[in-house]
């Protein structure tokens, strides 16, 4: 089967595809903040629509929603450190504050779970247990990467070991391998603390994860922590459709490459007579939902800080409808991540906050249009995430390739 498009299909170029995608990532307009907080029983992941903010393809601008509902559509936000769930919703969001995320965690509503690509996500309470019973498979298939260290080790006596200690009080990984080590002398410590993170769905307990609290990351399982079960995994569609609506148009390999799943192609063909099919510049298939905002690819996109690991820059196979080839790379440092800022919509820079300096330092030469409106998208994320303080705003030197 192959992944190039009939060529016949309509063609979505890199500046259609980076608005298509703007928009169902609330960057091309923030969705105002709704004063709805958590559902006291939000549905599954299941029984969500599939529909974008915006259901009328023509119109991009989103409804307003709450933290939770953005959560909810964006089907979580990377949260490799504690900040960048923050700065990715006030990237979005009008009138968001930073106690608004705080809340729904501190409620448990929201959660801080392994999942896609086996990295830590912000999840609902309820993605967080639909979503990592998808993933398992793949995390089972992490495991290989460590046989040597777990030899001899039973993984079903493993994981109901940690379990139970995890569920008696919620434990630091130091503990739980020091714990796991007495019943295996002879394996990897390491590989053991791997092993219970991906036999069982760990959640970080807060007050890890608040807003201006500190806290180690102290471990219990999602079931325990939200007092539910979790559930079967979703039917593949279910999460196409939703991904689609967040990540849209895109192509087979990148929705795998936003899940860390494979074989997801005959899932696509089981939809595709519910869905429209494009191509892109290179002749690869694209699907997507019928009313999915498709902006004019001329629609204005404003600047936007992000954070380090936003899964805007993470969940494509082909990135190049946010980061211009040219500039592939530059937003890493060996396994870190910068801090980047979008300009007319996008990769154009990084950015950095050391104490009350913040600095931009873009790729290339900017507009003085450009460095106007970067300053005040940035005053705008201080403000929201910091209050009202004196804070300098500087342009740097431009980052070196």
């Amino acid at each position: 089967m192959t992944n190039k498009a009939d060529q016949t299909a309509p063609r979505l170029g890199t500046q259609a595809l980076n608005r298509a995608t703007l928009a169902r990532q609330l960057l091309l307009h923030r969705a105002p903040v709704s004063a709805e907080a958590a559902p006291a029983k939000a549905p599954s992941v299941k029984a969500l629509s599939a529909k974008t903010p915006s259901a009328k393809a023509a119109d991009s601008v989103p409804p307003p929603m709450s933290a939770h509902g953005a959560i909810t559509h964006l089907l979580g936000l990377q949260a490799q450190n504690v900040r960048p769930p923050y700065y990715a919703l006030a990237a979005r969001l009008d009138g968001f504050a930073p106690e608004q995320l705080s809340a729904l965690m501190a409620d448990r509503d929201v959660v801080r779970i392994v999942t896609m690509r086996s990295t830590i996500h912000t999840h609902t309470a309820e993605d967080c247990l639909a979503l990592r019973p998808l993933v398992q498979p793949a995390r089972e298939r992490e495991l290989n990467l460590f046989r040597k260290g777990l030899a001899g080790v039973d993984l079903d006596r493993l994981e109901a070991i940690a379990r139970e200690l995890v569920e008696a009080e919620p434990r630091t990984l130091k503990q739980l391998r020091e714990a796991l080590i007495v019943e295996w002398p002879d394996a990897d410590p390491f590989a053991l603390g791997v092993a219970a993170r991906c036999r069982l769905p760990l959640v970080q307990v807060t007050p890890r994860g608040l807003w201006g609290r500190s806290g180690q990351v102290a471990l219990t399982t999602a079931e325990h922590w939200l007092g539910r079960p979790a559930e079967e995994a979703p039917a593949p569609e279910t999460v196409i459709r939703r991904y689609l609506a967040a990540f849209g148009p895109a192509s087979v390999k990148d929705m795998q490459t936003w899940a860390g799943l494979t074989r997801l192609r005959e899932a696509f063909e089981r939809l595709r007579p519910e869905l429209l099919v494009f191509r892109d510049d290179s002749g690869t298939e694209l699907f997507d939902l019928p009313d999915a905002p498709r902006p004019d690819p001329e629609t204005p996109a404003p600047p936007r800080l992000l954070p380090e690991f936003d899964n805007l820059l993470l969940s494509h196979a082909d990135r190049s409808r946010v980061v211009p080839p040219d500039l592939k790379g530059r937003s890493w440092q060996g396994n870190q991540a910068h801090r980047t800022f979008l300009v007319d919509g996008f990769l154009a820079g990084i950015w950095k906050l050391d104490a009350d300096v913040l600095t931009l330092e873009p790729f290339g030469r900017l507009t003085q249009r450009q460095r106007a409106d970067l300053v005040t998208e940035a005053e705008r994320t201080l403000t929201t995430l910091h209050g009202d303080g004196a804070y300098d705003i500087r342009f740097g030197t431009v980052a070196p390739s």
